[in-house]
């Protein structure tokens, strides 16, 4: 769990938008913010990721292409929707061939607010996903147990011989 929650690589993913979120996105990586200071890696492989970032509104081509990506990363694994059309489908919802939000077809774990979400925002949203992708594989993983170490049995007995 250490490497998951210490260095979370994340698939972007861009549904169908105007760009502004995915913008925002590339932005966390520019030495302004620079969210690889904090392990992130952004991967284009989905069975190496562990955190699906998704932009943009889902219309009819792209929804089978969500479900495959999502459907190859392993578990557990966290969906963050990044902007307003992520979210609802935004200004483009009222749109012929748009579906909704990245909700309708897969679920999501994180919502970024925003048109387009701030880098700030994106960060905050991949620190949440974090949270839950913690929570989810201490689900899997079952009840904790205390941790025994080699070197708690060592100082014990180096304390007996003190006394």
């Amino acid at each position: 769990m250490f490497g998951i929650t210490k260095s979370p690589w994340i698939i972007h993913y861009d549904a169908s938008s105007c760009n502004g979120c995915d913008i925002e996105t590339l932005a966390c990586l520019t030495p302004l913010f620079d969210v690889e200071r904090l392990g992130i890696v952004n991967t284009g492989n989905p069975k190496h990721a562990d955190i699906f970032l998704v932009t943009g509104a889902v219309n009819e081509q792209c929804r089978d292409v969500i479900r495959n990506i999502y459907n190859q990363m392993p578990e557990p694994k966290v969906v963050v929707a990044v902007g307003v059309c992520a979210a609802t489908g935004g200004i483009f919802r009222e749109c012929y061939n748009i579906s909704g939000g990245i909700d309708t077809v897969i679920p999501v774990d994180v919502y970024v607010p925003g048109c387009a979400a701030r880098p700030e925002a994106i960060i905050d949203g991949v620190v949440k996903a974090l949270g839950v992708l913690q929570e989810k594989h201490a689900k899997r993983r079952g009840p904790a147990k205390a941790p025994e170490t080699a070197a708690e049995p060592a100082l014990a007995g180096a304390g007996k011989e003190n006394q």
